[in-house]
């Protein structure tokens, strides 16, 4: 498990982290590869456990809203506003075609939902590569996210005694958080150094930032687990060997994009000046 785990991340994490560096097409076709792949194990596990869900529909606007930063169209909120509305529109039309009109409104919720979570947000991955230093502010999102993963795996599984949630997900620990956090700041205060930043952004803000993105990571794997445990799954798939479904990979990067993305926008701003 812990090999096919540490293989696992060997692969995909250079994998990202090479699509960042050549950035436009190249990265927007891996992210909405994954959200694909993430979205229909979210459709799977809902249509298996809950109610049927316009899968098709969903898969099309999360592709929609992940490619969205590379239309020409407009500025990022404006076009993600647009797709979410036609989206809605269509969604609601769709509902009268379908054969289960007793659990049309179910089938409504769960399919947007989908589309949100796994379009609308991880959509701010594609769009962090577009501000300015993207590649960095990109860099900075999976390394420091992965770093804490890492710490917090590998400390919750050594000195893990204390519940953090055990009704969401039994296994993760206090020790377990707090390891992604200190792995999280080890990583962000290097590549602070180590990559080319605005100004502002001293050693104070990766500190300050690392300890969010850690936090935002953790709080996405947490929402993943709960909607798990909802549809009582253990995992989402089984397609990354050591880690599960894809959902089960990007989870946490999903919160860490949005937190990334408003955050370099506010830093170059001046709104962060503070610090």
């Amino acid at each position: 498990m812990l090999k096919e785990r540490i293989l696992t991340t060997l692969v995909v994490l250079p994998l990202f982290v090479a699509a960042a560096w050549f950035g436009g097409w190249w990265f927007t076709a891996l992210v909405a590869l994954f959200g694909l792949c993430a979205a229909g194990e979210f459709y799977r596990l809902v249509s298996k456990a809950k109610t049927p869900t316009m899968t098709r529909f969903g898969l099309a606007f999360v592709l929609l809203l992940i490619a969205s930063p590379n239309l020409s169209y407009g500025d990022f909120a404006t076009k993600q506003i647009c797709i979410l509305v036609l989206g809605i529109v269509i969604s609601l039309v769709w509902l009268l075609f379908l054969r289960q009109k007793e659990m049309a409104f179910s089938s409504w919720v769960w399919s947007l939902g989908g589309v949100i979570y796994l379009g609308l947000l991880f959509s701010h991955a594609v769009a962090l590569r577009g501000v300015t230093y993207g590649r960095n502010w990109v860099f900075f999102a999976i390394i420091t996210n992965s770093c804490s993963d890492a710490a917090a795996y590998f400390i919750g599984r050594a000195w893990g005694r204390h519940h953090l949630a055990p009704n969401i997900s039994p296994k993760k620990t206090w020790e377990g958080a707090t390891g992604g956090i200190i792995g999280a700041v080890i990583a962000g205060v290097a590549l602070s150094y180590l990559l080319n930043f605005p100004q502002e952004f001293g050693l104070g803000q990766a500190i300050f930032l690392s300890v969010l993105v850690s936090l935002a990571g953790q709080s996405g794997d947490l929402v993943e687990s709960l909607f798990k445990r909802n549809m009582g799954a253990k995992e989402s798939g089984n397609l990354l060997p050591g880690h599960g479904g894809v959902l089960d990979r990007i989870d946490s990067h999903i919160f860490v994009s949005v937190l990334l993305y408003y955050y370099a926008l506010s830093l170059n701003a001046g709104w962060l000046s503070f610090f």
